[in-house]
């Protein structure tokens, strides 16, 4: 599939599930170190939600009342856009047999702005690559598999994998896949998405110091409360016991993908969960990691994917052309490009 360039200058809009992403927080809660007082430390609130762990965490004692209220928000969202919870928004699209279905108003906005990163990508970020996954499983804890899926299986559903069969109608609220052998999954975008809004609820709620972590999708609100950076530390691919690289953040985001957290081995050969929409197969690429910094967590999620599936050599070119982008990318050799 032709990519375009240009295309992927998009900024998101607006502001399931890559469970391979995750970052190590460098952060220290030592009084002597951040400097915190009795009513200046972290509050801290962890849940599971999008079969991931969250944890969201404020500096003052007077935030510390809007975590009940995020951690209720992602719960919110992980009914509306899980794949597999019966009910979901997103349930109910892919089990609609192509007949419109009334979602809510976030549905159709996570979706108007996952559409417009597999547009920009010419479908090789593809959100109706659902049917695909599911010939893998790469959730199911008996996993690695005893055989791989079956190659006529796998073409079968990779015809059926095209965003272009994802019909929104904005002022009705509803959703159609024109396919009805379609089916979406907005584990691409969906925590970035996320993260989005909970910093849009922290800001509109006082908040001025926070950190929102969602398996990996890292957004920072403001700066710590010494007005210092957040300090992220990225996981090295090949050992991730340790780091390969560490960045500061004010009031942005970080989101690594990479082939390294699921994969299985299977006479010989290493099969990661990032699909090719094209093959049904897993991504032939490069790239043992991406980590995009950008200002908002979705963007960041929809490009460190959509790098893995470019390679290292488009993958730099599309970046070097985006705006107000950093990144990180590993090969698998062990080599790192970066601007940072």
């Amino acid at each position: 599939m032709a990519m375009n360039l240009k295309m992927c200058y998009i900024i998101a809009m607006k502001k399931t599930s890559k469970h391979f992403l995750f970052l190590i927080l460098i952060l220290s809660f030592a009084a002597a170190l951040w400097g915190c007082t009795p009513k200046n430390m972290p509050y801290t609130k962890n849940l599971t939600a999008f079969d991931t762990l969250i944890q969201l965490t404020v500096y003052s004692e007077k935030d510390a009342a809007c975590l009940e209220e995020a951690a209720e928000l992602c719960v919110m969202y992980d009914s509306l856009f899980s794949r597999t919870k019966e009910g979901s928004d997103v349930y109910r699209v892919n089990h609609a047999n192509g007949a419109p279905v009334t979602v809510s108003e976030e549905t159709i906005a996570v979706l108007e702005e996952a559409l417009s990163y597999c547009e920009a990508s010419g479908g090789l970020l593809d959100i109706t690559i659902a049917p695909v996954k599911e010939q893998w499983d790469f959730s199911n804890p008996d996993f690695p598999p005893s055989a791989l899926p079956d190659a006529e299986v796998l073409r079968s559903c990779a015809s059926h994998v095209d965003y272009r069969n994802v019909l929104l109608d904005k002022e009705h609220l509803t959703v159609t896949l024109t396919d009805p052998e379609a089916q979406i999954d907005l584990g691409c975008i969906a925590k970035g998405y996320i993260a989005d809004r909970l910093k849009d609820y922290m800001l509109e709620n006082g908040v001025s110091s926070a950190l929102i972590n969602l398996g990996g999708n890292v957004l920072a609100v403001g700066k710590k409360q010494n007005n210092d950076p957040f300090t992220i530390g990225i996981k090295d691919p090949a050992d991730t016991t340790k780091l390969i690289s560490q960045v500061r953040i004010s009031d942005s985001s970080v989101v690594t993908s990479g082939t390294y957290e699921r994969y299985f081995i299977f006479e010989g050969e290493r099969y990661h969960h990032i699909l090719d929409p094209a093959t049904g197969y897993p991504a032939k690429t490069d790239l043992s990691s991406a980590t995009i910094l950008s200002k908002t967590s979705a963007k960041g999620d929809a490009l460190s994917t959509l790098c893995i599936l470019l390679g290292s050599d488009r993958a730099k070119e599309m970046l070097d052309q985006t705006k107000d982008i950093g990144y990180i990318l590993v090969k698998t050799d062990g080599t790192v490009i970066s601007n940072q």
